[in-house]
């Protein structure tokens, strides 16, 4: 069974580990270089109230970690956030990912949030099928509007109501 625990200053370079791991093997972020923990926390917040930020772990090992973030940087959007959540990849495919997302609602009720909002690739079968499981609605697809590993891609937008 996973557990989450506050992200801290400590986690920072767990959390990066993995995160660089997408960046320069998958389409999973549009981050082409690796980024520093300076990087990291310009939309991953430490101890913020609105904006919670978690590690899953397994046994008391780290493997993944997910947080919402401020959607947009304007007052009007402050009752919606935009949802992460990055698993080591040993540990995909295994249902982390579905428990990860009901911790998120969970705490974005808590924190006021109203709507969450999920942008991916559009080739990310795997988290496409995570948000439309857990009631969550396509509702944009921007066409040709990327492009990482000379592969020109699709982002797609989900977003629900909790």
């Amino acid at each position: 069974m996973v557990d989450f625990s506050p992200v801290t200053k400590k986690d920072l370079a767990a959390i990066i580990d993995i995160y660089n791991h997408y960046i320069l093997n998958s389409t999973a972020t549009f981050h082409s270089e690796k980024l520093s923990k300076k990087d990291l926390e310009e939309f991953l917040y430490v101890s913020h109230p609105k904006y919670p930020s978690f590690l899953i772990k397994d046994n008391n090992e780290i493997i993944g970690y997910c947080f919402i973030t401020q959607y947009k940087k304007r007052q009007a959007y402050n009752r919606s956030a935009e949802l992460s959540i990055y698993l080591k990849p040993e540990f995909t495919g295994k249902g982390i990912g579905a428990v990860a997302l009901s911790h998120l609602e969970t705490a974005a009720k808590k924190a006021g949030i109203h709507v969450l909002v999920g942008t991916l690739c559009g080739e990310n079968h795997a988290s496409i099928r995570l948000l439309e499981k857990s009631g969550y609605s396509r509702c944009a697809h921007l066409k040709n509007i990327g492009e990482k590993f000379g592969k020109i891609l699709d982002v797609v937008v989900y977003q629900k109501e909790i």
